[in-house]
């Protein structure tokens, strides 16, 4: 089975936010969506890293999941992550999002107990069953799982077992592997890392989910225009100033401070959760200091600085 989804141009990865005491506010939603639609932002990668997904309950990533598909009322795409050291909770998670009319599901591979090629094919098979109908992508993010798994070797492997197989999420820089998986044609590979875009964008990538294309994605979307319009020089400069960004917010520890940067641009969407550590109002105006007239943001950075 192959569906006609295509993840291309920008998809968010959308921070969930919360009150100021660590609780779960999904009353900032709507907003949250509304700016990534004047945004010119395609869809939303809901519950992944920036999520905080595996920081939540069960029962907060369905109220998440719940408020998004409200929000989104159908406008742009929804994939929801739902992958959980808990088989039993990741398939449940699963057959809630297809319930709700997400777009596609995603899946990273448990991080406690490690998975062997075939363990991981027979996980993601065990998800993909909970929502028979919803496309399935395996969330490709060897920093944060450990599990290196070649994959291309998995896609080609899997396809054979798991109808609903649809891509992979790539937050991998490993770009000769990506170069393979993007030769497997019949799987939608969208590229998961903001700083190596262009590099993507000249290996193949359409598609690109991404943290920073929350609050700055006018300047991906220069850097996409260049690109297709063969103006090496304006899609590079666009790709350095991404660094220069993604730089400044790794100082600060990049989860915490790409958090933050929704407040400073009016969409708060509060702290992060332990055992990440929220940003200090000294940090927050430091940041806000260092990106203050930066150009590319989707809305200037409001604070006094």
């Amino acid at each position: 089975m192959r569906f006609p989804l295509r993840l291309t141009g920008l998809v968010a990865a959308p921070h969930t936010p919360l009150n100021p005491d660590g609780s779960l506010n999904p009353a900032t939603i709507p907003a949250q969506a509304r700016l990534l639609q004047e945004s010119g932002v395609r869809g939303a990668f809901i519950c992944g890293t920036t999520g905080e997904s595996l920081s939540l309950t069960v029962s907060e990533r369905v109220a998440v999941t719940e408020a998004w598909c409200d929000a989104v009322a159908g406008k742009m795409p929804i994939v929801v992550h739902v992958g959980s050291n808990s088989l039993m909770e990741a398939r449940v998670l699963a057959s809630h999002a297809a319930q709700c009319g997400a777009d596609a599901i995603a899946a990273m591979a448990p991080s406690f107990f490690k998975s062997s090629l075939d363990e991981l094919i027979a996980y993601c098979a065990a998800v993909a069953e909970a929502a028979p109908q919803t496309p399935l992508y395996y969330y490709d993010i060897p920093t944060m799982t450990n599990v290196p798994i070649p994959t291309a070797q998995f896609l080609e492997q899997a396809g054979k077992s798991i109808p609903t197989l649809h891509g992979v999420k790539f937050t991998n820089n490993d770009l000769v592997t990506l170069q393979e998986c993007l030769a497997l044609e019949s799987f939608d590979i969208v590229f998961g890392y903001d700083e190596l875009l262009l590099a993507g964008l000249a290996m193949g990538v359409r598609g690109a989910v991404g943290s920073t294309y929350n609050f700055a994605a006018p300047l991906y979307q220069r850097l996409f225009a260049a690109f297709d319009r063969g103006d090496l020089p304006t899609a590079r400069q666009a790709q350095l100033q991404s660094v220069r960004m993604i730089r400044i917010l790794q100082e600060f520890g990049f989860a915490r401070a790409s958090k933050a940067m929704m407040g400073l641009i009016g969409v708060d969407c509060g702290p992060v959760r332990l055992p990440l550590r929220p940003m200090t109002e000294p940090e927050i105006q430091e940041l806000a200091r260092r990106l203050t007239g930066m150009d590319g943001l989707s809305k200037p950075i409001r604070v006094s600085v």
